[in-house]
């Protein structure tokens, strides 16, 4: 070994940038880049905590933090709401906020302190990164300690922004060429196929995903493979996983995806006009009937149909459903002759259609033929810390909404959110934090303070009642709903534990459960989406 080669760990473990500088000639995951970086600048600055965050549609995104609480990195932070990040991004030197200064600061309350207390920041400072000469994000930098970043901080910030500058290109360089790879090793996947640990949208318009789990990562790789296909997709999942969003996802990593995506609730098509919706009618089909009218395969036409919870479907229609998808042809309800249709069918249920199959109440054909590839999506109790990724979502969203300040969890309604099992998934969790933050203000939280929520405000464990309640509860007299803040809250409460018990009753079928509960069932879809209790 020569003194150059053993003086260089010890330089570098010195000396941030020269560490940088010699990561940039090593092969690492994006991820695994970014976070380095981040790490290294905390160290070297003394800090409570680095952000980066990437400029996403007027929108920035964090990509990798070191000190900030673990929902951070599922916060979107518009930039027009909030002027220090807008600030950053308009310049292109060094901008520094002093401790008195007037502009609230997107971060308050969210560095992770050992005593876990909502602690405001006293110093911030940050600078803005360009790629090709456009604006691609911001780097920040806070301490809870005023007159952390003097001068000279800033000044080795400065230095630091073209060697930062220069991480972020190498990493994206990096990912591009791991997607060329994987092209050309698996044919028929292309762009779509980035499936990094942020999951998140990379061009305009695209859908994001929130999370990183390992399980996240399986699944959107898989539907990155069939999307370029045009075979049918099934995807399979309980209330709430996102099967829509995943839906749109394939749509738009296929070639199809400038062409439209008709989406059409299978459930909530009353059984009389089912046929009519999908497939069309002609004047004078039926009473009522005053004029042709297109069905949505018709208005899908290039594009991709999604037949959300399509174990709804009545058998005649399933019937005509096969035939389309076998001889690429619909019939308008009425009409002598078929016509050509180019669609490509994406199903979802949350329904075991294989025991409706036995059953009788779905054709084994067509079962056949829309799972020519199933794809089950996770439930979110079996995706780690993406629950408390995905309840920073919520929480930034609800900030902007409720006009507050700033709105965290505490590290009890941290555990109390990995504790629960979720069985009303994504959707579940969105109104549980929406519920909650109204509850902070209705009981006096100051919106211009750092309102952190606890884990009573969760009412999980009144959520989870139902799910654990004794079978014999079905039977026995109605349960008294949990205590409830509002009216209102009460009789959701009821509305729940009503439809949850028809549901059971009857093996999770909605028409059923509907007729049971003696309401109509687009009404029922309808009070169910409101509850949380469907997608």
């Amino acid at each position: 070994m020569t003194v150059f080669e053993a003086a260089v760990p010890t330089a570098a473990s010195q000396d941030p940038l020269l560490a940088l500088c010699i990561d940039l000639g090593a092969e690492m995951p994006q991820a695994v880049r970014l976070q380095r970086l981040v790490d290294l600048l905390r160290a070297q600055f003394g800090c409570g905590a680095v952000a980066l965050l990437r400029l996403q549609e007027e929108q920035l995104r964090p990509v990798a933090v070191n000190g900030l609480v673990s929902d951070a990195l599922g916060r979107r932070f518009a930039v027009a709401q909030h002027p220090r990040l807008a600030a950053i991004l308009a310049r292109h030197e060094v901008t520094c906020f002093e401790h008195d200064s007037t502009l609230p600061d997107p971060y308050d309350g969210l560095l992770d302190t050992l005593v876990g207390e909502p602690l405001p920041v006293h110093d911030c400072m940050g600078v803005a990164l360009h790629l090709e000469g456009r604006p691609w994000g911001v780097l920040t930098l806070d301490a809870l300690t005023t007159g952390t970043f003097g001068p000279a901080a800033r000044a080795r910030l400065a230095q630091c922004v073209p060697v930062a500058e220069a991480v972020v290109r190498v990493a994206r360089l990096e990912q591009e060429l791991r997607t060329l790879r994987m092209a050309a090793t698996a044919p028929g996947v292309g762009a779509a196929g980035e499936a990094g640990a942020s999951s998140s949208a990379r061009r305009a318009g695209e859908v994001e995903v929130v999370g990183e789990s390992p399980a996240l990562s399986r699944l959107l790789h898989e539907l990155s493979v069939v999307a370029t296909s045009e075979l049918p997709v099934l995807l399979l999942g309980e209330t709430g996983v996102g099967k829509e969003l995943f839906a749109r996802l394939v749509h738009q990593g296929s070639p199809r995806r400038t062409r439209p995506l008709v989406h059409v609730n299978c459930a909530a098509l009353p059984e009389s006009l089912a046929e009519s919706e999908l497939f069309g009618h002609v004047r004078g089909a039926f009473s009522g009937a005053v004029s042709d009218r297109p069905g949505r395969f018709e208005a899908a036409e290039g594009g991709t149909l999604f037949l959300d919870e399509v174990g709804e479907l009545p058998l005649a229609v399933q019937a005509k459903l096969l035939r389309t998808l076998q001889n690429g042809e619909i019939q308008r309800l009425g009409a002598d002759r078929p016509r050509s249709v180019n669609v490509r069918v994406i199903a979802a249920t949350n329904r075991n259609l294989r025991e409706q199959v036995a059953s009788g109440a779905f054709r084994a054909d067509l079962y056949h033929r829309l799972s020519v590839y199933p794809v089950p999506i996770p439930p979110l109790r079996e995706r780690g810390n993406d629950v408390l990724l995905l309840a920073g979502r919520f929480l930034e969203l609800n900030r902007a909404r409720l006009g507050l300040r700033s709105l965290r969890l505490s590290p009890d309604a941290q555990a109390a959110l990995r504790r629960y099992p979720w069985p009303g998934n994504v959707r579940e969790l969105e109104h549980v934090i929406s519920r909650a933050a109204l509850k902070a203000l209705s009981r006096g939280a100051d919106a211009t303070a750092i309102v952190t929520l606890e884990a009573g405000l969760l009412d999980l464990d009144a959520l989870d009642a139902p799910a654990t309640a004794a079978p014999a509860a079905a039977s026995a007299a109605p349960a008294v709903p949990p205590a409830a803040t509002t009216l209102r809250d009460a009789v959701d409460a009821c509305q729940r534990q009503a439809i949850d018990a028809a549901l059971r009753r009857h093996g999770g079928n909605w028409a059923q459960a509907a007729r049971a509960l003696e309401v109509d069932a687009s009404n029922l879809h309808k009070l169910a989406r409101r509850l949380g209790l469907k997608d």
